[in-house]
């Protein structure tokens, strides 16, 4: 009996793609440490701790609705999987129901949702106007926005609220600096899904799908180089803008910049794939798949670290 709850547990915890539940609570902490820097004395550990709670659900609930989506139509059925890409394999490998996974992402949304709901009473409509964005998100995303290329654009934003929405359950205030950390935090979601979503370039357009990488197919490998580093440089410039909007100070924007060099391997090597894709073995872009992820959660790691810096700073610490 221990051992089929065990195996239980770690299918479910494959379902929910556990270790990518990092992406969204490396957001909500950006949310949190920024509301520190801008009001110490007014943090509540019980709201910190509710987001967190809240914005995982949330998560949980993509992830398993978009299992389940994919599964009936026929994607994950054709895709090859990997640590990365490809689906969790449990639906087509039998191990759970579609039924059960659905009434899990469904179960997982409403549970966000009444946390959610919980911060609309306490601090009003903002919260409530991203927590339908949400949950329209949520509904659509397998089934419509995957379909006109809209995924990265979703995810983006969706990394975009969540500190947004986390910094203002902390603040009541939405300030320049909460949206551009925001947006560096939707950007290194976007540029992780955009990786990911290239192996499965056939499967998913079999299913209907139009990702970005679908989108950028149809040009010459250059220009999702040129795409990728865009990107890269996008994520580095707000990340500078947002530095200097906080405290002007060089100590803070340092962290971030010691990943530079793992940038470089991620868009030198996406090169060489993108030019000659057919000599890159699959193992080596797998190793293209890990990189980029450990980039986006070292990063959001750095930036962290970053405001932490500025907070002590401004306390007079160091």
């Amino acid at each position: 009996m221990k051992w089929n709850l065990n195996f239980s547990l770690g299918i479910w915890l494959r379902a929910i793609r556990f270790k990518f539940l990092a992406a969204s609570a490396i957001s909500v902490t950006c949310g949190l440490v920024l509301s520190l820097w801008a009001d110490p004395s007014g943090f509540d550990f019980a709201s910190a701790i509710l987001v967190y709670l809240g914005i995982l659900c949330l998560h949980c609930s993509v992830d398993l609705l978009n299992d389940y989506f994919d599964f009936k139509r026929g994607i994950d059925l054709r895709t090859r999987r990997t640590k990365f890409s490809g689906g969790t394999g449990v639906l087509p490998e039998g191990l759970l129901s579609s039924k059960s996974v659905y009434l899990a992402g469904i179960t997982f949304l409403f549970t966000g949702l009444l946390i959610g709901g919980i911060f609309v009473l306490l601090k009003g409509y903002v919260i409530g106007i991203i927590l339908l964005f949400a949950a329209m998100s949520i509904m659509l995303y397998s089934t419509k926005l995957v379909n006109v290329g809209l995924g990265e654009t979703f995810v983006g934003i969706k990394g975009m609220l969540i500190v947004i929405g986390t910094f203002y359950v902390q603040t009541s205030t939405i300030t320049t600096d909460s949206i551009v950390l925001g947006l560096i935090a939707g950007l290194l979601s976007a540029v992780v899904l955009f990786i990911n979503s290239i192996p499965d370039i056939n499967a998913d357009r079999e299913g209907g799908r139009k990702t970005l990488a679908i989108l950028l197919d149809k040009y010459s490998g250059k220009v999702k180089d040129y795409f990728l580093i865009g990107m890269f440089i996008s994520i580095y410039f707000t990340t500078i803008l947002f530095f200097v909007e906080l405290d002007y100070n060089i100590i803070s924007i340092v962290p971030p910049f010691f990943l530079l060099p793992l940038a470089f391997k991620v868009m030198s090597k996406f090169y060489n794939y993108s030019t000659c894709p057919h000599t890159i073995s699959d193992s080596v872009y797998i190793r293209i798949m890990a990189d980029t992820v450990l980039f986006s959660r070292l990063f959001g790691i750095a930036i962290v670290l970053g405001i932490v810096i500025a907070i002590l700073l401004k306390l007079g610490v160091i």
